[in-house]
């Protein structure tokens, strides 16, 4: 579908409201010019030695939630953060979250071998090896101890599951073994059990991030063959024994058949590991897009190989753990109710150095800087808070049980969150979030300098994308899969991240670690030091801002872009939905946006507005995306509450746009989709409506 235009006289309408654009949308002049030498200011502090001192501490040992050596990066950030003068707070929560006390690998036929699942200890690498290795485990797998024949099922996705079927293959009573990639870990667990999979075993394939991809560790920044990827296969966000609830003592349990937790073992393993099964798997033959890069011809099977697999917990002794969620926090001094939040997590499945120790650098560099400040007398307008949290590599808990936790309190008055998830493990710069704040990262990064000398970040990611002189830098959707998913599949807050990668094999593995960080991933640090910049200069934008800056015009046109793509799901089945309701509602959230941004630009061109129109302005404007989020959520999935972008239920890492609508597409349901098609239409017109009540409180 084209983009829609409005008429010229139109625009002109719109435009004759105001002056010309300022150069920081939402600010006076006079405040403009205040805030950028104060940007200017915060964005020098971050620096390399104090990210590598950082990255260093954070990772000296495995950290995994709910142990202790996770309770000492609590202790690193809380007295980091007092020691900057920052005030401190602490939240902890008790969730349930077994841990894997036992699990073992066996080839059990044609011969019996036992597989060795520890990734070793690697040359160079000091927090590699026995010492430091926890137990190589998937969080939330079911528990048992099972041998059957092993089925290959590619990547274990639902089409693989089809192909499959075509085949005459089942893995009913069967071990299944997939790939790692193209889909989330919990999705593939679902999919196994779901078809009566006894166990499940997921390995890291070389084609995908081995030595098809590159040099492998520690020669190279590739997965070595026995690395292996951990990671949760819970299908739930939060404490699975509380949904919707924070999980405080004393707070009611649900049974652990009603969780979305997978009841079969499911266990991660090495490519090594994968290859003396899949070596021996015979069977059909199978696509040729099903092959990998190990050295031989895969098969599906079942047979001639079977398989042992063990896994134990302690679900029966001890499943309830603490995890603490830390926050610095500078009050406003004019608007403290109103919150801007910058977090990520402190949890890892080993060391962490990249996921997440890099993002925690950012946020602690970006803290400093505007600690230094707050130091010499200076206070944001709206309140800051610097958040890590717990548990996220087990499903989103720490996050989640606060965001249900203060729910209240965020509703009323939280402006944006900013995540920081792996911000710093290479040289290409990326972001992603809400469109409504695209603009306002897009000005930040033109402000601070690349790590490579070639220019401002803005410059070298275009440079570095190709992009054309038309266009701006591909940014990513906020579908799900990190902690920004509580505040805006849930609330409907505006989000938006950022961060530095490249390639590499050390994911969720013994060897994301100081070694391979210092080595490959950021050698001198100074992507951690400019992620940290990137951080301190947006918190500030949205923490100064007279008007807050955010940009529905472009909100608009994108959500134009994906009614073109909703109807062409639709048409894909033969339907003809009538769109005509939300299309209109798409262009009167445009209409109203250019109105309001003229009448802001107008406003702020005569110098600073009232506290009291501030106040009322700013209120109306944080309930523009609120009103595209509905409390009963979707259909399939209560929790999600918005109704633009959520975490496809059939992938988890794939992003999924107006998922009530697509949802009931690919469901086949042609009236729910129509009805969910009417009721988007009506949550648009209402955040329209709170976008009038914006400009009508400018006047």
């Amino acid at each position: 579908m084209m983009r829609r235009t409005f008429p010229i006289a139109l625009l002109l309408s719109a435009a004759s409201l105001g002056a010309q654009t300022p150069a920081t949308p939402g600010y006076s002049p006079a405040a403009a010019r205040t805030e950028r030498d104060l940007e200017a200011s915060v964005t020098a502090r971050p620096d390399t030695g104090s990210a590598r001192h950082h990255s260093h501490e954070l990772s000296k040992e495995s950290h995994i939630a709910g142990t202790p050596a996770q309770e000492h990066t609590r202790d690193y950030v809380i007295n980091a953060m007092k020691s900057w003068g920052l005030q401190t707070e602490v939240r902890s929560y008790d969730v349930w979250m077994p841990h894997t006390t036992e699990i073992k690998l066996w080839r059990v036929s044609p011969d019996t071998l036992s597989l060795e699942l520890a990734e070793g200890a690697m040359p160079g690498d000091s927090t590699s090896g026995p010492a430091f290795e926890k137990i190589i485990a998937n969080g939330y797998s079911g528990t048992g101890d099972v041998s059957a024949p092993v089925v290959y099922v590619n990547y274990g996705l639902i089409e693989d599951y089809k192909q499959l079927d075509s085949m005459g293959v089942s893995v009913k009573g069967k071990i299944a073994i997939a790939r790692y990639g193209h889909s989330y870990r919990g999705i593939k667990a679902r999919e196994a059990e779901k078809r009566g999979a006894v166990a499940l075993i997921i390995y890291s394939d070389p084609a995908d991030d081995g030595y098809v991809r590159g040099d492998v560790y520690p020669e190279g920044p590739m997965r070595a063959e026995t690395g292996v990827q951990r990671g949760s296969v819970m299908n739930d966000n939060g404490d699975p024994s509380t949904p919707g609830y924070p999980s405080h003592p004393g707070a009611k349990r649900i049974p652990l058949s009603e969780m979305q937790v997978p009841h079969i073992p499911v266990i991660p393993a090495s490519y090594k590991n994968a290859a003396a099964l899949l070596q021996g798997v015979r069977g059909a033959r199978i696509p040729q897009t099903w092959q990998g890069g190990l050295p031989f011809r895969y098969h599906v099977g079942p047979g001639p190989v079977s398989a042992r697999v063990l896994v134990r917990s302690d679900t029966a002794t001890s499943p309830f753990k603490h995890i603490f969620d830390t926050f610095g926090i500078v009050r406003g001094s004019e608007f403290p109710d109103e919150i801007v939040i910058i977090g990520g997590h402190r949890d890892a499945w080993g060391p962490g150095a990249g996921d997440n120790v890099s993002g925690v650098v950012s946020i602690l560099e970006a803290a400093r800087a505007v600690a230094a400040e707050v130091k010499k007398g200076w206070k944001p307008k709206r309140t800051l808070l610097f958040a890590t949290w717990d548990a996220e590599e087990w499903g989103l808990l720490g996050s989640t049980e606060f965001v249900e936790d203060d729910s209240l309190r965020l509703e009323h008055g939280a402006v944006a969150y900013f995540n920081q998830d792996g911000a710093a493990d290479g040289p290409h710069f990326g972001a992603g979030g809400s469109p409504s704040l695209r603009p306002t990262l897009r000005d930040v990064a033109r402000e601070v300098p690349d790590p490579s000398g070639a220019g401002s970040i803005y410059t070298v990611w275009r440079k570095t994308n190709s992009v054309p002189d038309s266009a701006e830098p591909e940014m990513g959707d906020p579908g799900g899969g990190s902690d920004f998913a509580g505040f805006y599949n849930h609330l409907g807050i505006p989000i938006e991240d950022w961060g530095y990668h490249g390639p590499g094999g050390s994911y969720h593995s013994q060897f994301d670690s100081y070694h391979w960080m210092a080595t490959f991933g950021d050698p001198t640090y100074a992507y951690h030091a400019a992620s940290g910049r990137v951080a301190a200069a947006m918190v500030l934008r949205l923490a100064n801002a007279e008007i807050l800056p955010y940009d529905y015009a472009e909100f608009a046109r994108d959500m134009r872009v994906h009614l073109g793509t909703t109807q062409k799901n639709a048409a894909a089945k033969k339907w003809t939905l009538d769109a005509s309701a939300l299309s209109a509602s798409i262009d009167g959230l445009e209409h109203a946006a250019i109105i309001f941004a003229a009448a802001r630009d107008s406003v702020l061109a005569k110098g600073s507005p009232s506290k009291a129109v501030s106040t009322r302005t700013n209120a109306s404007l944080m309930l523009v995306e609120r009103a595209l989020t509905r409390p009963q959520g979707l259909k399939t999935r209560p929790w999600f509450r918005n109704l633009i972008y959520a975490a496809d239920e059939d992938n988890g890492y794939s992003n999924m746009v107006f998922p009530s609508i697509n949802e009931a597409t690919r469901a086949g349901d042609q009236a729910l989709a129509q009805a969910e098609m009417n009721d988007l239409a009506t949550r648009f017109a209402n955040a329209t409506d709170a976008l009038n009540k914006a400009t009508a409180a400018l006047r």
